[in-house]
Protein backbone atom coordinates (compact mmCIF):
# COMPACT_ATOMS: atom_id res chain seq x y z
CA UNK A 1 0.00 0.00 0.00
CA UNK A 2 1.26 3.20 -1.18
CA UNK A 3 0.53 6.39 0.66
CA UNK A 4 -0.50 9.09 -1.84
CA UNK A 5 -0.59 12.02 0.77
CA UNK A 6 -0.73 12.95 4.94
CA UNK A 7 -4.02 12.37 4.53
CA UNK A 8 -3.79 8.92 3.71
CA UNK A 9 -1.92 7.99 7.10
CA UNK A 10 -4.41 10.29 9.65
CA UNK A 11 -7.23 9.03 7.82
CA UNK A 12 -10.86 10.83 6.43
CA UNK A 13 -12.97 13.00 8.13
CA UNK A 14 -14.71 10.39 10.35
CA UNK A 15 -16.53 9.13 14.12
CA UNK A 16 -13.61 8.22 15.83
CA UNK A 17 -11.49 6.92 18.02
CA UNK A 18 -9.47 5.17 15.12
CA UNK A 19 -8.78 5.29 11.56
CA UNK A 20 -7.87 1.84 11.32
CA UNK A 21 -10.50 0.50 13.73
CA UNK A 22 -13.52 2.72 13.01
CA UNK A 23 -13.18 4.60 9.56
CA UNK A 24 -11.66 1.56 8.10
CA UNK A 25 -14.24 -0.90 9.33
CA UNK A 26 -17.07 1.32 8.00
CA UNK A 27 -15.60 1.03 4.59
CA UNK A 28 -15.86 -2.91 5.11
CA UNK A 29 -19.50 -2.85 6.13
CA UNK A 30 -20.33 -0.50 3.33
CA UNK A 31 -18.41 -2.47 0.52
CA UNK A 32 -19.83 -5.50 1.89
CA UNK A 33 -23.91 -4.34 1.69
CA UNK A 34 -22.73 -2.89 -2.33
CA UNK A 35 -21.85 -6.63 -3.10
CA UNK A 36 -25.12 -8.10 -1.43
CA UNK A 37 -26.79 -5.42 -3.24
CA UNK A 38 -29.20 -4.20 -0.63
CA UNK A 39 -29.21 -3.94 3.51
CA UNK A 40 -28.68 -7.01 4.89
CA UNK A 41 -31.74 -9.08 7.23
CA UNK A 42 -28.67 -10.78 8.79
CA UNK A 43 -24.78 -10.44 9.30
CA UNK A 44 -22.50 -12.62 10.55
CA UNK A 45 -19.52 -10.02 11.73
CA UNK A 46 -16.02 -12.45 13.03
CA UNK A 47 -13.24 -10.18 13.89
CA UNK A 48 -9.12 -11.52 13.67
CA UNK A 49 -6.43 -10.69 15.30
CA UNK A 50 -6.54 -6.64 16.88
CA UNK A 51 -9.53 -6.33 15.78
CA UNK A 52 -10.77 -9.84 17.86
CA UNK A 53 -8.90 -7.98 21.06
CA UNK A 54 -10.01 -4.68 20.90
CA UNK A 55 -13.42 -4.13 18.66
CA UNK A 56 -15.40 -3.52 21.53
CA UNK A 57 -13.41 -0.67 22.46
CA UNK A 58 -12.92 0.58 19.69
CA UNK A 59 -16.26 0.83 18.37
CA UNK A 60 -15.07 -1.57 15.36
CA UNK A 61 -18.53 -3.83 15.64
CA UNK A 62 -20.26 -0.38 15.61
CA UNK A 63 -18.22 0.86 12.56
CA UNK A 64 -19.09 -2.00 10.46
CA UNK A 65 -22.97 -2.96 11.19
CA UNK A 66 -22.93 1.28 10.42
CA UNK A 67 -21.04 0.33 7.14
CA UNK A 68 -23.69 -2.04 6.83
CA UNK A 69 -27.16 0.55 7.39
CA UNK A 70 -24.91 2.30 4.44
CA UNK A 71 -23.41 5.52 7.09
CA UNK A 72 -19.99 7.08 5.66
CA UNK A 73 -17.50 7.23 8.35
CA UNK A 74 -18.52 10.80 9.49
CA UNK A 75 -21.83 9.86 10.10
CA UNK A 76 -23.07 10.54 13.44
CA UNK A 77 -25.15 7.36 13.54
CA UNK A 78 -22.40 5.20 14.20
CA UNK A 79 -22.61 5.68 17.77
CA UNK A 80 -26.02 4.22 17.87
CA UNK A 81 -25.64 1.60 14.41
CA UNK A 82 -26.24 -1.69 16.59
CA UNK A 83 -30.05 -0.05 18.47
CA UNK A 84 -30.65 1.39 14.46
CA UNK A 85 -29.84 -2.08 13.17
CA UNK A 86 -31.92 -3.89 15.74
CA UNK A 87 -34.70 -1.01 15.02
CA UNK A 88 -34.48 -2.22 11.45
CA UNK A 89 -34.82 -5.64 11.88
CA UNK A 90 -31.13 -7.00 11.01
CA UNK A 91 -30.31 -9.27 12.78
CA UNK A 92 -26.50 -9.04 13.76
CA UNK A 93 -24.10 -11.56 15.31
CA UNK A 94 -20.45 -10.50 16.64
CA UNK A 95 -17.88 -13.37 17.11
CA UNK A 96 -14.33 -13.01 17.61
CA UNK A 97 -11.57 -16.18 15.96
CA UNK A 98 -7.98 -17.06 16.81
CA UNK A 99 -6.98 -18.40 13.70
CA UNK A 100 -4.29 -16.73 12.15
CA UNK A 101 -4.89 -13.90 9.54
CA UNK A 102 -3.61 -12.10 7.02
CA UNK A 103 -3.80 -8.38 8.87
CA UNK A 104 -3.89 -7.59 12.45
CA UNK A 105 -7.25 -5.56 11.54
CA UNK A 106 -9.37 -8.35 9.19
CA UNK A 107 -12.71 -9.27 10.02
CA UNK A 108 -14.91 -11.55 7.74
CA UNK A 109 -18.45 -10.56 6.80
CA UNK A 110 -21.60 -12.77 5.97
CA UNK A 111 -24.44 -11.32 4.95
CA UNK A 112 -27.84 -12.74 3.98
CA UNK A 113 -31.04 -11.58 2.73
CA UNK A 114 -33.41 -13.77 1.43
CA UNK A 115 -31.69 -16.73 -0.74
CA UNK A 116 -28.90 -14.23 -1.64
CA UNK A 117 -25.51 -14.50 0.41
CA UNK A 118 -22.22 -12.84 -0.04
CA UNK A 119 -19.29 -13.76 1.98
CA UNK A 120 -15.76 -11.29 2.40
CA UNK A 121 -13.09 -10.89 4.01
CA UNK A 122 -11.16 -7.73 4.23
CA UNK A 123 -8.64 -6.05 6.13
CA UNK A 124 -8.06 -1.97 7.50
CA UNK A 125 -4.79 -1.37 6.48
CA UNK A 126 -4.38 2.26 8.16
CA UNK A 127 -5.87 5.87 7.35
CA UNK A 128 -9.30 4.60 6.80
CA UNK A 129 -7.42 2.43 4.00
CA UNK A 130 -8.91 -1.31 3.18
CA UNK A 131 -8.45 -4.40 1.14
CA UNK A 132 -10.96 -6.99 0.52
CA UNK A 133 -9.10 -10.16 -0.01
CA UNK A 134 -11.88 -12.75 -1.03
CA UNK A 135 -15.50 -12.93 -1.76
CA UNK A 136 -17.38 -15.88 -1.48
CA UNK A 137 -14.41 -17.94 -1.71
CA UNK A 138 -12.53 -15.91 -4.61
CA UNK A 139 -9.35 -15.29 -4.02
CA UNK A 140 -9.44 -10.93 -5.01
CA UNK A 141 -8.18 -8.25 -4.12
CA UNK A 142 -9.24 -5.03 -4.15
CA UNK A 143 -9.38 -1.00 -2.36
CA UNK A 144 -12.80 0.00 -3.78
CA UNK A 145 -10.91 3.59 -3.73
CA UNK A 146 -12.31 3.76 -7.86
CA UNK A 147 -15.26 2.53 -8.77
CA UNK A 148 -14.77 -1.03 -8.90
CA UNK A 149 -17.39 -3.48 -11.11
CA UNK A 150 -17.38 -7.52 -10.11
CA UNK A 151 -18.30 -9.65 -12.59
CA UNK A 152 -19.55 -12.78 -11.33
CA UNK A 153 -19.63 -15.15 -14.46
CA UNK A 154 -18.82 -18.89 -16.35
CA UNK A 155 -15.48 -19.19 -17.23
CA UNK A 156 -15.60 -19.53 -20.67
CA UNK A 157 -12.91 -18.39 -23.56
CA UNK A 158 -13.23 -15.12 -24.64
CA UNK A 159 -15.30 -13.72 -21.47
CA UNK A 160 -12.64 -10.99 -20.30
CA UNK A 161 -12.54 -10.16 -24.54
CA UNK A 162 -16.09 -9.28 -24.51
CA UNK A 163 -15.79 -7.75 -21.04
CA UNK A 164 -13.21 -5.20 -21.99
CA UNK A 165 -14.52 -4.41 -25.11
CA UNK A 166 -17.61 -2.98 -23.84
CA UNK A 167 -15.43 -0.80 -21.85
CA UNK A 168 -13.48 0.16 -24.61
CA UNK A 169 -16.79 1.47 -26.29
CA UNK A 170 -17.64 3.06 -22.86
CA UNK A 171 -14.45 4.99 -23.18
CA UNK A 172 -13.60 3.78 -19.57
CA UNK A 173 -9.90 3.38 -18.49
CA UNK A 174 -9.24 0.52 -16.80
CA UNK A 175 -6.52 0.94 -13.50
CA UNK A 176 -6.85 -2.81 -12.41
CA UNK A 177 -8.11 -5.79 -12.82
CA UNK A 178 -8.00 -9.32 -11.36
CA UNK A 179 -9.32 -13.05 -12.35
CA UNK A 180 -10.13 -15.94 -10.27
CA UNK A 181 -12.02 -19.29 -10.65
CA UNK A 182 -13.04 -22.10 -8.73
CA UNK A 183 -12.15 -24.58 -12.06
CA UNK A 184 -11.34 -24.60 -14.93
CA UNK A 185 -14.61 -23.83 -16.71
CA UNK A 186 -16.29 -23.35 -13.21
CA UNK A 187 -17.08 -20.14 -11.60
CA UNK A 188 -14.93 -16.87 -11.77
CA UNK A 189 -15.13 -13.52 -10.73
CA UNK A 190 -13.20 -10.47 -12.37
CA UNK A 191 -12.48 -7.03 -10.35
CA UNK A 192 -11.79 -4.26 -12.58
CA UNK A 193 -11.13 -0.70 -11.17
CA UNK A 194 -12.12 1.99 -13.64
CA UNK A 195 -11.13 5.88 -13.47
CA UNK A 196 -14.72 6.75 -13.92
CA UNK A 197 -17.73 5.55 -13.12
CA UNK A 198 -19.64 3.64 -15.97
CA UNK A 199 -22.72 4.37 -17.93
CA UNK A 200 -25.84 2.13 -16.77
CA UNK A 201 -26.41 1.63 -20.46
CA UNK A 202 -22.94 0.00 -20.73
CA UNK A 203 -23.59 -2.02 -17.29
CA UNK A 204 -27.01 -3.58 -18.84
CA UNK A 205 -24.52 -4.64 -22.05
CA UNK A 206 -21.90 -6.52 -19.77
CA UNK A 207 -25.42 -8.28 -17.73
CA UNK A 208 -26.32 -9.34 -21.03
CA UNK A 209 -23.43 -10.78 -22.03
CA UNK A 210 -23.53 -14.59 -22.56
CA UNK A 211 -22.11 -16.64 -18.97
CA UNK A 212 -22.86 -13.42 -16.70
CA UNK A 213 -24.48 -14.34 -13.75
CA UNK A 214 -24.64 -11.21 -11.49
CA UNK A 215 -22.52 -7.97 -11.45
CA UNK A 216 -22.00 -5.44 -8.63
CA UNK A 217 -20.85 -1.93 -8.72
CA UNK A 218 -18.57 -0.69 -6.13
CA UNK A 219 -18.79 3.34 -6.09
CA UNK A 220 -18.89 4.97 -1.86
CA UNK A 221 -19.30 8.22 -3.40
CA UNK A 222 -22.83 7.42 -5.02
CA UNK A 223 -25.73 5.21 -4.54
CA UNK A 224 -25.99 2.69 -6.87
CA UNK A 225 -25.59 -0.92 -5.04
CA UNK A 226 -24.86 -4.55 -6.67
CA UNK A 227 -28.02 -6.33 -8.38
Amino acid sequence: MRFKDVFSIIGPSMIGPSSSHTAGAARLGRIARRILGDAPEEAEIVFFGSFASTYSGHGTDLAIVAGLLDCDTDDPRIRDSLSIADSAGMKVDLRTSQKPAPHPNTAEILLKKGDRAVRITGCSIGGGNIEIINVNGFDVKFSADYPTLLIFHDDRRGMIADVTDVLRHADANIGYMEVDRKSRSGDALTVIETDQAIDAAFLTQIRGLPNVRRICIIDLTGKEEGK
